[in-house]
């Protein structure tokens, strides 16, 4: 886990199968009724589709049957008016064929929607409970396949796959007692090629689950690739490396396709070897029926809807593969999106809670101990506290841990040794939405979502009014460029901010801060991107953001933690000093050591 600039220290990446705190290697019975789930709530669509296609499912067998009476029973003897007739018939079957199929179609598809719709929202909730230090092990490109791309292929699961089987099932039921019905010999003789297919089918499934897992794995690392220099572009073109991330990037897609080209390679040899045991068994059927019908002992309209029959009988076992191939597809993107769904680390709320109302007396780092990465220490054996009312300053090289203190505060992260307190509960006891109501921080690199100035603002408190908004602006000084946009505060901001300066988006988290109005502030590094004028007025935001507030500020610029009423300097995870900036240059410490790094003139004075 790690966060700001000692955030590199405890990232590790991972393999695409991360995600393994759930079931390892679920079996496909657990995936199906873990998906079936989904469907419950609608399983009035479900059973309506279903006895839709149960009911259908004797149509499409009754044709060839209907074509041997035509034949034998009407044709043979010169029947017209019976031939008419059966033809009606016939003809009433395929359009109740074609109605049946017009249903069942659209409820399983309304039906794949409805479900699918909630299985995004299960993962997006979850993806908000879990910890940060989950998504510093997990790069983003990599969820997003998860919550995109596994996710639509369960949807074409559930609206195609579960009941498309049952019917096709069924179909091969009637198929089968039509056919004994007609003729035994010749129904033995088209089930004497179904072991084969049988064995195929699952020498294919073999191959094939493994191969879909493969290519979702590459697909996973190919979006993560695209997400990660989307993002990081600008660095890819300042330090011209867009020859070399090309070669990456060819390298990555070359995968990718080459586990696709496996996945064709087993279809390219299944496919061709079932429309070659149809075929033998078509042959066999022409070939005996050919030395009945020369013996008298067999119609041509059994021979003519057997043909028939056996072109509908492997129909549906085609069918059924196609679903398998959804179905394996389904089931390694299920394996995937319920690991994500079972990932174990979340921010648990404490058992014996305590709700402070409010922040009354004081805040205690007591021998705190906190490593993002085993034994790899950032705070050692970091004690100190900040009364109510009092403004603090935190100081220190980059690495210093710093930031980690901030996020040990805000919950962002778990401490391992000592206690941190807030007017003496354990940090730990007091829930996340009481301690975020309490403490705001406004971080280094602000975020910015897609929407309007407006939406950002309030990003924290939807509620709020046009006026708080306005005076909140007005108190920070941002109405300066707010109102030079286009459209003011309905100015509709890109994602991440861009087209906006870091000064701008810095004052907007300020004005955020400000209408949340916390009783603990903290300012992570709040002016260190910034020009001198924008820090001017960040300054003055900043003291009228502080006044009558418990603050600690985060500064690598001394000048901008002067006046606090405290300073803390950091080193390598440990506090080396502490005071007000005048007993600090006193003692002619580490503090003052950085005080002449940022000021040369009194360095060359001291040393003239």
């Amino acid at each position: 886990m790690s966060s700001g600039k000692e955030q590199s220290k405890g990232f590790t990446p991972q393999k695409d199968d991360l995600l393994s705190s759930g079931k390892k290697g679920p079996a496909d019975r657990y995936i199906i009724l873990r998906l079936l789930s989904y469907v419950k709530p609608y399983k009035g669509l479900l059973a309506s589709a279903i006895a839709i296609t149960l009911a259908g499912s004797v149509l499409g067998p009754l044709r060839p049957y209907m074509t041997k009476l035509a034949i034998d029973d009407y044709i043979a003897k010169g029947n017209i008016k019976g031939l008419a007739l059966i033809s009606l018939i016939l003809l009433f079957i395929i359009l109740l064929d074609g109605l049946k199929q017009y249903a069942a179609t659209y409820l399983t598809q309304l039906l794949g929607q409805k479900a699918v719709l909630n299985l995004r929202m299960d993962v997006f909730r979850h993806l908000q409970k879990l910890s940060v230090s989950f998504y510093d092990r997990n790069p983003a490109g990599r969820l997003i396949t998860r919550a995109t791309n596994d996710v639509e292929a369960l949807n074409e699961m559930l609206s195609s796959g579960i009941v498309t089987i049952i019917g096709d099932i069924m179909q091969l039921l009637f198929i089968v007692i039509l056919m004994f019905m007609i003729d035994t010999e010749l129904t033995l003789i088209v089930l004497s090629i179904l072991p084969f297919m049988i064995y195929a089918t699952m020498s294919f499934k073999s191959r094939v689950r493994k191969a879909f897992q493969d290519v979702r794995a590459h697909l996973a690392k190919l979006n993560s690739f695209f997400q990660e220099h989307i993002s990081g572009m600008s660095i890819v073109q300042l330090f011209d490396r867009g020859d070399k991330e090309y070669e990456k990037h060819v390298a990555i897609n070359r995968e990718y396709r080459d586990a696709n080209i496996k996945t064709v390679f087993y279809f390219s040899v299944y496919y061709p070897l079932i429309e070659l045991l149809s075929s033998t068994a078509a042959g066999l059927v022409i070939w005996y029926s050919g030395l009945r019908m020369l013996e008298g002992d067999l119609t041509l309209g059994i021979v003519v809807s057997f043909v028939q029959y056996i072109w509908l009988f492997f129909r549906p076992l085609q069918h059924l593969s196609d679903r398998f191939n959804i179905l394996q597809t389904a089931l390694a993107s299920s394996d995937r999106i319920f690991r994500l769904l079972d990932e174990k680390d979340i921010v648990k709320e404490p058992e014996n809670p305590v709700n402070p109302g409010s922040f009354r007396d004081e805040i205690a780092f007591t021998n705190v101990w906190s490593a993002y990465s085993a034994d790899n220490w950032i705070l050692k054996d970091i004690s100190f506290s900040v009364k109510r009312g009092e403004k603090i300053a935190i100081v220190g090289a980059t690495g210093s841990g710093k930031t980690t203190i901030i996020n040990l505060l805000s919950k962002l992260y778990t401490y391992q040794k000592g206690s941190v307190t807030l007017d003496g509960a354990e940090l730990s006891r007091i829930p996340e939405r009481t301690l975020r109501k309490i403490v705001g921080v406004v971080m280094q690199d602000v975020f910015l979502f897609s929407g309007t100035i407006k939406e950002n603002l309030s990003f924290g408190k939807p509620d709020v009014s046009d006026e708080e908004i306005y005076h909140a602006v007005k108190t920070v000084g941002a109405e300066r460029f707010i109102e030079k946009l286009p459209e003011g505060y309905n100015y509709r901001v890109n994602e991440n901010g861009s087209g906006l300066s870091a000064g701008q988006k810095q004052l907007i988290a300020f004005v955020r801060a400000l209408l949340y109005n916390p009783e603990i502030l903290v300012l992570d590094e709040a002016t260190s991107s910034v020009d001198t004028e924008t820090e001017q007025l960040i300054e003055t935001a900043t003291a009228n953001l502080m006044e009558n507030r418990t603050s600690i500020i985060i500064a690598h610029r001394l000048s901008t933690v002067q006046h606090a009423d405290r300073i803390i300097v950091m080193h390598k995870g440990t506090i080396k000093e502490s005071g007000s900036h005048q007993e600090l240059l006193a003692q002619k410490g580490l503090y003052y050591k950085l005080y002449l790094l940022q000021h040369p003139e009194k360095m060359r004075l001291q040393t003239g």
